[in-house]
């Protein structure tokens, strides 16, 4: 990837079944994704593989160990019959600016909120990210996260794969393009029936479109 590409914090797969997911990805990339862990209070759990030295994959999904939560589960999960690849998220600081900017520019980022789960091994992450619930221009624009002084995710994510290409689909791409510019992100959209973000990958099985 380019420089632009190390700003790429990690893409988010969602499935209806963390197994499922995880299986999906493995058959794809030849990665088994590790655990990630819960969302305590969101209603979901994850596993990783990594793209990169600070970038990776999330596979998210319903966790049927805890009780349905008090707001909807992120990503329509809970409607979701699916697998697919739904959003990303980029690296930010400042996080409130940032999100100020953008509604000045008219692009409607979610309101900044923590998160936190806790890995396999007990290592406690906290984060800070802008409510990917907003799901602007249907994920292609992305959320922002600052994980503070929390280690990166990829740093003990499955490794194996590389991210190499994201471009994007949307029936009004050239509005998108524009409220992607904003951030200086300069993702290709090309204009199409359906939104989708498509990704390509390198894994051990060769170089695969994720979508």
């Amino acid at each position: 990837m380019t420089d632009q590409g190390s700003r790429i914090d990690h893409l988010v797969y969602a499935t209806p079944d963390l197994n499922r997911g995880i299986e999906e990805i493995e058959h794809l990339l030849g990665v088994k994704a590790s655990a990630g862990g819960q969302h305590l209070g969101s209603g979901t759990r994850n596993a990783l593989v990594a793209l990169g030295p600070a970038t990776y994959l999330e596979i998210i999904a319903p966790d049927p160990e805890q009780p349905p939560p008090a707001n909807p589960r992120p990503f329509g999960l809970d409607t979701l019959r699916k697998s697919r690849l739904v959003t990303w998220a980029v690296k930010g600081t400042d996080l409130e600016r940032l999100r100020n900017q953008a509604a000045e520019s008219r692009v409607p980022l979610g309101d900044v909120t923590s998160g936190k789960r806790t890995r396999p091994d007990g290592v406690k992450l906290l984060w800070h990210y802008t409510a990917p619930s907003a799901m602007v221009a249907d994920g292609i624009v992305p959320f922002f996260i600052d994980w503070g002084q929390s280690p990166h995710p990829a740093k003990t994510a499955a490794k194996g794969a590389r991210l190499t290409t994201l471009r994007a689909e949307h029936p009004d791409a050239l509005r998108v393009e524009r409220m992607l510019q904003q951030f200086a992100l300069d993702i290709p959209v090309k204009s199409d029936r359906a939104p989708a973000l498509i990704a390509i990958i390198e894994g051990s099985r060769g170089r695969v479109e994720l979508r």
